[in-house]
Order: structure tokens, then sequence, then C-alpha cells
């Protein structure tokens, strides 16, 4: 089993947003998946809730900030993190977890706040315990603060894998419990390209 976390402390990120499209990705291919939902808001559960029937399933997970239990016939555990975690909690996470991945919005105060959540893993020696990468996430592509954004994430001790494009398909694909990979695929090309790099990240050299 591969289990996927996604967080990031600051709020409003899109963490649910990468968690449930991921796991609508390997849903999708019929690979037995589960979404844990840690944060006490339960966006995650909720969007669970208005998934139609004739997708393919996915397991939900209740969890607690730094605990969550999968059962054993899942593949692929996607672990959607609440923003706020006590040290030892995000600690037990990467512990838990095989790869991390962390959403960064280019606002200056994202900015910030992803740099200051960045230096404390690497003072804690929590990126030696899971695979990390980070996502830029609701980015307009030719605009200054991508570009600003682009330039810090590359500075970080830890590989910037895609970005993510600022698009109202997510918020449709949202609203009826869908995933991007499941939208008409005239309506989504360029959002399925952005998302190629990150799968290809999260299955390198994958452990069943």
């Amino acid at each position: 089993m591969k289990k996927i976390l996604v967080v990031n402390p600051k709020g409003g990120s899109g963490k649910s947003t990468l968690a449930t499209n991921l796991a609508s990705y390997y849903a999708l291919w019929n690979v037995p998946v589960a979404l844990c939902d840690l944060d006490p808001q339960q966006s995650s559960l909720e969007w669970l809730k208005q998934r139609p029937e004739n997708l393919n399933p996915i397991i939900g997970v209740e969890g607690t900030p730094g605990r969550f239990s999968v059962p054993g016939e899942v593949q692929r555990a996607v672990v959607d993190a609440p923003a706020r975690t006590t040290q030892a909690q995000m600690q037990r996470l990467f512990e838990q977890c095989d790869e991390v991945i962390i959403p960064v919005l280019p606002s200056p105060i994202d900015i910030r706040a992803a740099g200051h959540f960045v230096g404390e893993l690497l003072l804690d020696n929590m990126l030696k315990k899971s695979r990390t990468g980070l996502v830029a996430n609701r980015v307009r592509e030719h605009t200054l603060i991508y570009s600003n954004l682009e330039a810090f994430l590359n500075k970080l001790r830890i590989p910037l894998i895609t970005h993510l494009r600022d698009t109202q398909n997510y918020i449709r694909a949202a609203e009826r419990g869908y995933g991007i990979f499941e939208m008409p695929p005239y309506l989504v090309d360029r959002d399925v390209d952005n998302w190629r790099p990150l799968i290809q990240w999260v299955e390198k050299d994958h452990k069943a």
C-alpha cells in the first residue's frame, strides 16, 4: 500500500482539491483507493457524499489529526491533513506516509507561509521520513505573481513537481463529486496535462 499525504498548515491552500482529484484518478483506473480525511471540516468526505453511484468507488476514512486506519484491501491511500496540527501529530503523519505533497498558492502570504513550513520540516528532519514535493496551485500562467512563486519554490530544498491552473473546472467537478479526470476530455485536457508530472512523481518506484 502506498500512502500519500497532502498537507499545508495554512488553510485554503487547496489540499482537499488535490486529495479528492488524486483519489478519483486511482478510482478511474480501478485501483482500490481510500480518501482519508483528517480535517475537522471534512471537506473531502463531503465531496465523497456527492459522488454518483455509477462512478468507481472510493473508500472514505475519517481520522484524527495524527491518526488514521486504512482497510487492508486498499492499494492507495490519499490523506487530507488538517490545517492545524501539533509537531508530534505532523511527525506521526510523515512517518506513516510514503510521499508528501505540499500545495502552495501564488500569493505573498501563502509564499511566506510555505517558506516557514518547509523551514520547520528541515529543522525537524522530517524531510528524511517521506519523499516530499511541492505543487503550485491555482496559478494563472504568464503572470508576475506566478513567476515569483515559481522562482521562490525552485529555491527550496524540495522539488517543484507541477502547477495546477486556476480554472472553474475544479469547482464544477467538486460540485458533482467528480474528479478532473472524470470530466469530459474536451473540457479538461489542459488540466489533465498539468496532472501528469504529479502522477508520475507519486508513482515513481512505487511499492504495492
